[in-house]
């Protein structure tokens, strides 16, 4: 008999929540098969079969808090399911809609029992919409609740949609539903990290606009080339995080960080790409940019948001960065105040990209333009600073060969 646990948290990671387990008790497994997933304040982490064999004994449930290094299962390499627990596991093949049904496993009225008996895309429904599968109508086999039935619930009679905790989250009252679910961990630490950015830090921003239509006309003329030569395509992140670079290295009290009543000035350029993602907003970070191509910065970008979406990233992948980019622009924001990712000291909001009348040599023309923000601490950074560190990327990006001849 071998112990499961928990992966060993960083020091920045006092705990962690199981938010899903693929496995039932008696299952059996194959090496490096996912068991279960534990959602930290960062990142959500895998736990997978250390051998061929079977899950004996689930300890911690879905929602359990676990620390590092916590037992959370118990194991036995190269042993085999059980007759009646491979029937079961086969069970949810036969069912009539395709679907993923409940595993059919004996009931009870204890929390234990109910995870038990529903499947992983089930629980995982449940989790996302707030509703009890004990409350819907099934139509798989032998009435068992599917994927399907969780995405367009049908409530029993006499039935009102519930949450693990019994408190009703949703009531079928016509086209008037409420639902109520718990916050994410990952989403309570954002919410945390943002109410203390506004709290804790004297946060300015400055606003500038920018003309796009040098950087697009560039784009149009060498995207094919590019993405022949480099395999990637060619977007506008990659030169603002070059031209990012470069200003920082000229004003580097915004590369720099608080840590107490010290400033720490980075003699690297280490820059975070806020992404959203379905668990909620994460900052990948691209490491050394001031080495990086911009074919590597957009293979990068890419690889990381691949990441986001499938909730794969790593904890070294958002840890560690001096500066943050987040470009609201792809959600159709004209302007904002984006807020500060501490213990950084700035952060750079790109925006969406609109034709506007702008007065050019006397005349009107009409040019995509973009607005840009710098929310900036105020403690570490002056507004002078601020400004001509806002300038010098407007200055960049308007003339893209500025970058090339270092000037």
């Amino acid at each position: 008999m071998a112990d499961i646990k928990a992966p060993v948290f960083p020091e920045s990671v006092a705990d962690g929540t199981i938010v899903e387990w693929h496995v039932t008790e008696g299952q059996q497994v194959n090496r490096d098969d996912l068991l279960a997933e534990i959602e930290t304040d960062k990142v959500v982490l895998e736990v997978v079969a250390p051998d061929n064999g079977v899950v004996t004994k689930i300890v911690k449930q879905v929602d359990d808090t676990v620390l590092s290094d916590e037992l959370i299962a118990q194991f036995e390499a190269g042993a085999s399911a059980s007759a009646d627990t491979a029937t079961e596991a086969a069970a949810p093949a036969q069912a009539a809609d395709g679907g993923e049904p409940v595993q059919a496993t004996a009931q009870n009225d204890s929390n234990d029992a109910d995870h038990k008996d529903q499947s992983p895309a089930v629980r995982k429904a449940a989790k996302e919409s707030g509703v009890d599968p004990k409350e819907v109508e099934g139509s798989g086999r032998g009435g068992r609740v599917t994927k399907t039935d969780m995405a367009n619930p049908t409530l029993k009679s006499d039935s009102s949609i519930k949450s693990d905790s019994g408190r009703p989250v949703a009531e079928s009252t016509g086209e008037r539903t409420e639902k109520r679910v718990p916050m994410t961990r990952l989403r309570k630490t954002v919410a945390n990290r943002l109410l203390s950015a506004s709290q804790d830090t004297a946060m300015l921003t400055t606003f500038n606009e920018v003309n796009m239509k040098p950087l697009m006309d560039m784009r149009a003329k060498y995207k094919d080339q590019f993405e022949k030569r480099h395999g990637v395509r060619l977007g506008f992140m990659s030169l603002f995080v070059k031209a990012a670079t470069e200003a920082l290295k000229r004003f580097p009290a915004v590369n720099a960080s608080l840590d107490g009543d010290d400033i720490v000035y980075h003699g690297y350029y280490d820059i975070g790409v806020a992404v959203s993602s379905d668990r909620g907003l994460v900052v990948p970070v691209l490491r050394d940019t001031d080495r990086m191509s911009m074919a590597d910065v957009e293979s990068r970008i890419r690889e990381l948001g691949g990441l986001a979406q499938k909730g794969k990233l790593g904890l070294n992948d958002m840890t560690g960065g001096t500066f943050t980019i987040s470009n609201g622009g792809v959600f159709g924001s004209l302007m904002s105040t984006p807020i500060l990712n501490p213990p950084q000291t700035a952060i750079l909001g790109m925006h969406a990209i609109n034709d506007r009348p702008m007065a050019v040599d006397g005349k009107v023309e009409i040019l995509p333009m973009m607005y840009l923000a710098l929310s900036y601490d105020h403690r570490m950074i002056d507004g002078k600073e601020a400004v001509q560190f806002l300038v010098t990327i407007k200055e960049l990006v308007e003339d893209p060969a500025m970058l090339l001849l270092d000037l």
